[in-house]
């Protein structure tokens, strides 16, 4: 069910019952908190049982609690502004340990991320890279943490890897101003989409490159311009956006390729070795005595 839950409640909402009325007009109100309720806290909350909340799940046409509530977690999670994440994520927590419910958080984002991606379309977007003319990396606001990680380690492993400015939307475009057929574009973005990052694969797209789009899920204005669709597990840790399977993503996705490119990456790195040494580039650690 792609279409909006908030615009399908409405619509029925003169074929609900009392108690489903209410748990309607909650939804309305409060969906951000609701996203994040099971069947019984919901229940609890407007004052009608589980069995109730689970039949209007039916009612709107779900196949069961769980996959309305997903359906409302992917409707909002483009829309709550940071105070709302805040909430959120207090009522979330309650009074279970903020290190061990953050953590364990980001296990199973990574597991749910090992679980979901698509060996396939992973194996062809690393072929992609490995065979590009040139490369464009684009990854903005907290997204551009995972860009620059990619930057950084692709600016080792590839001759042609521009990191495309994205201060103003003149600049996207500036910075693309030769991308074309042979080049692969690289995306990073979760939510809140970032409007230069979707404008930048949108003109490669346009232009005739391969589009890579390192996203969360099937609804990300990415997926739907990306040649390829990487998707890993975020999630909204306060107003923080929890990148941690998305960066263990691109860690395979960095291994897959220097092991398409073995031999010429030996051959990078042990002048890299010469070139650290002679210039100091690291700290050695002191000798211990043992």
């Amino acid at each position: 069910m792609n279409r909006d839950i908030l615009a399908i409640i409405q619509e029925n909402m003169g074929t609900f019952s009392k108690g489903q009325k209410r748990i309607a007009n909650y939804i309305l109100e409060s969906y951000d908190k609701a996203a994040f309720m099971t069947a019984s806290k919901l229940g609890k909350r407007v004052n009608v049982s589980e069995s109730t909340v689970v039949r209007f799940a039916a009612e709107l046409g779900y196949d069961g609690y769980p996959s309305m509530q997903k359906s409302l977690q992917k409707m909002i999670r483009n829309r709550l502004t940071s105070v709302q994440r805040i909430e959120v994520t207090n009522d979330r927590i309650g009074d279970q340990d903020v290190l061990d419910m953050v953590l364990q958080s980001d296990i199973e984002k990574i597991r749910m991320t090992m679980e979901e991606v698509d060996r396939d379309v992973f194996e062809k977007a690393s072929d992609a890279l490995v065979g590009a003319r040139r490369i464009y990396i684009i990854g903005v606001r907290s997204s551009a943490a995972i860009a620059t990680f990619l930057g950084f380690y692709f600016n080792l492993i590839f001759d042609d890897v521009v990191m495309i400015s994205a201060n103003t939307a003149s600049e996207v475009f500036e910075s693309m101003l030769r991308v074309g057929e042979r080049d692969v574009v690289l995306g990073v973005s979760f939510p809140r989409y970032s409007s230069r990052a979707v404008q930048a694969m949108s003109f490669a797209r346009d232009r005739g490159a391969t589009t890579i789009a390192i996203t969360d899920s099937e609804v990300s204005p990415l997926a739907a311009i990306a040649t390829y669709t990487l998707k890993a597990r975020s999630d909204m840790a306060s107003f923080v956006d929890s990148l941690v399977a998305p960066l263990s993503l691109v860690n395979a996705l960095l291994v897959s390729i220097s092991r398409k490119k073995n031999d010429e990456l030996a051959r990078t790195f042990q002048n890299l070795e010469q070139i650290w040494e002679e210039y100091g580039v690291y700290e050695k650690a002191p000798e211990t005595n043992s």
